[in-house]
């Protein structure tokens, strides 16, 4: 059973080295609306660093913007390409320093777990989890966006919300030193 809180804003972020989903969530006691949901363009930043900085401004905009108290962010899915995921891993620690310069917690959650947080089925297929958040969510047809990314986003915030109150949780940091302390030798 989900634990009522009086009201909390929960982010959350599809990291994407091209397009960056983000999607707010307003919880207010057992029922989650959806406040925004968009995404980070950067297919015309050909620079990787440029890139970066563009998620960190854009992410620290967004949550000056919003003021969430949580941050819930897919992890990356472990694929064959190493430098893909060498990219996605340095997009994700970006916009997970943006949201611990302001003291923002950060869970993580892995692909499958959103999945069937949201669908009942790990396997389903993005158009599957937009379609569940549309209705969950009561969100109008002509809102839903144009990348998916935005929902896979607001699927992060929705799992976070429906894991509220309960354990077993994948990563969660309270701050740069618990981000340490759970990471040993991956930071030095």
């Amino acid at each position: 059973m989900i634990q009522p809180v009086k009201e909390k804003i929960i982010m959350g972020i599809d990291p994407g080295t091209n397009v960056m989903g983000y999607g707010l969530l307003r919880v207010v006691g057992t029922k989650a609306e959806m406040i925004a949901m968009g995404v980070i363009d950067l297919r015309k930043i050909g620079d990787t660093y440029l890139k970066l900085k563009h998620i960190h401004t854009r992410v620290l905009g967004i949550i000056d913007s919003y003021l969430p108290d949580e941050l819930a962010i897919e992890a990356p899915f472990f694929g064959k390409n190493v430098q893909s995921m060498l990219k996605l891993g340095r997009a994700q620690g970006v916009a997970m320093a943006a949201a611990l310069i302001r003291d923002i917690p950060i869970t993580e959650y892995a692909p499958l777990k959103i999945k069937m947080a949201i669908t009942g089925n790990g396997q389903a297929s993005k158009e599957q989890v937009a379609g569940m958040l549309q209705r969950l969510l009561h969100i109008a047809p002509e809102e839903m966006p144009r990348f998916m990314d935005a929902t896979d986003a607001l699927a992060a915030a929705y799992c976070h919300f429906l894991q509220m109150g309960r354990p077993s949780v994948d990563k969660e940091y309270r701050g740069w030193k618990d981000f340490i302390a759970k990471n040993p030798g991956k930071v030095h």
